[in-house]
């Protein structure tokens, strides 16, 4: 059986910027084609994964709301990783995240670069 191609996707952007909602999108999109996503959120990317924060986001009428495009990455089982010091300067706790959320440095996200995964930022 063949691996799955990987695919890392660099969020920085908040509730203030589309640019999130085309992250977003995208890691939904690669979620549905079979690649294994995963998330990597800093700066006030860290905002989309406080628990209900994206409730009510939802910042391109034409995609889904943001709650939805985050829940499938959840449902999902893709890793979604969080700078620590991004949420520290947030005074954002790790028990402020929703579940399944890692908080974890870059050299994980380092690590899945190493084993082949593509990377897009936003």
């Amino acid at each position: 059986m063949e691996e799955k191609k990987k695919l890392v996707i660099l969020i920085s952007r908040g509730f203030d910027d589309e640019r999130a909602s085309v992250a977003w999108s995208i890691a939904n999109g690669g979620i549905k084609t079979g690649l294994e996503v995963s998330i990597f959120l800093t700066s006030s990317g860290v905002d989309w994964v406080r628990k209900g924060a994206a409730d009510s986001a939802h910042l391109n009428p034409f995609d889904p709301s943001m709650k939805e495009m985050i829940q499938t990455v959840v449902d999902n089982k893709c890793k979604i990783m969080v700078c620590p010091p991004c949420l520290k300067a947030r005074n954002i706790s790790e028990n402020d995240l929703i579940e399944g959320v890692v908080v974890t440095g870059s050299g994980a996200m380092h690590e899945l670069i190493k084993q082949g995964a593509s990377t897009l930022c936003f």
